[in-house]
């Protein structure tokens, strides 16, 4: 079982503060460090010192760690053309010397639109699957040909299609609920099929769609990684639960029900459920990032009991 650290920088965190984290998830042992991408605060926090960008941030992580895979759940489509997106983490994964993997997503948050003036379309959906043939498609021309894509939303004309990434295919992650065209994609275009904050049952049966929808278009379903992201909330007793539940603002029944919550034994049994139902990697999110004593926990009476 792969464990990653997951982190939301839009609740509050700097840039030191995030290459804080990333550099406790290299030297903890954790398989990569992975960050949302969104420009505005959720709920009741202030969010300060205000947002980051994750493709910059993630330049930066890139030449400060050296073991750790980098990424994002996900990259809204909504925020960058796809030629510029295919350049940027071309680029990053370059800097970061083949570590790179890309989630990317349609974008959901109308508000955070509003707030930087970004456009934010009607049909979201269309655009993400033409983004996602175009980024790829950009990738796997070979050099010396150039690549050209004409669709409904954009058109690329003779692109030298450069630069390339170091990594001979850069990881795609695509995920979410949705019942027919997500396992559709997926089944086209990802390496990794990730469903964020869902129950035992709900991932099953959205893993089971993604499965059969691999297989009708031809692709073995094992060929794709199954992952789920889950809040975090581990304590050696009860009352450090209480402490780290009360700091994010969540109900420690609900975070047990719905998340990674409790002891060490109570959250290594819980991902033993998401195994059992062919799930390999369990991205950790981490809502308190001052709290480095969390990562240690985890690290040390978690991962080193799921090997």
């Amino acid at each position: 079982m792969d464990l990653r650290i997951f982190t939301e920088p839009q609740q509050g965190a700097s840039y030191d503060t995030l290459l804080t984290v990333a550099k406790a998830t290299e030297d903890l042992g954790f398989d990569a460090f992975f960050r949302s991408d969104h420009y505005l605060r959720m709920g009741s926090v202030d969010g300060l010192p205000g947002p980051t960008d994750a493709w910059i941030t993630l330049a930066g992580l890139a030449r400060e760690t050296s073991r750790i895979r980098l990424g994002t759940l996900m990259t809204a489509g909504t925020f960058r053309l796809p030629g510029v997106l295919a350049i940027q983490v071309a680029q990053v994964d370059q800097m970061s010397g083949g570590r790179i993997e890309l989630g990317l997503g349609s974008g959901w948050f109308e508000e955070e639109h509003r707030a930087y003036g970004i456009p934010f379309p009607k049909e979201k959906f269309a655009r993400l699957e033409e983004q996602l043939e175009i980024v790829t498609g950009l990738w796997n021309t070979p050099l010396g040909q150039t690549y050209t894509h004409n669709g409904t939303h954009y058109q690329l004309t003779d692109s030298p299609a450069l630069p390339k990434p170091t990594q001979s295919k850069v990881p795609v992650l695509i995920g979410g609920h949705g019942a027919v065209r997500t396992p559709r994609l997926a089944a086209r275009y990802a390496d990794e099929f990730n469903i964020p904050f869902a129950s035992v049952e709900d991932s099953d049966r959205q893993f089971g769609r993604v499965r059969a929808a691999a297989e009708a278009a031809g692709r073995k379903a094992d060929d794709l990684v199954y992952s789920n992201a889950l809040v975090a909330c581990v304590g050696k007793d009860d009352s450090e639960v209480a402490r780290r539940a009360a700091a994010i603002g969540r109900d420690v029944t609900e975070l047990k029900a719905n998340g990674l919550a409790g002891s060490p034994a109570e959250v290594v049994d819980k991902i033993g459920q998401y195994a059992a139902i062919g799930a390999s990697r369990i991205y950790f999110q981490i809502l308190d990032l001052d709290d480095l004593d969390h990562l240690e926990l985890i690290s040390s009476q978690v991962q080193s009991q799921l090997g």
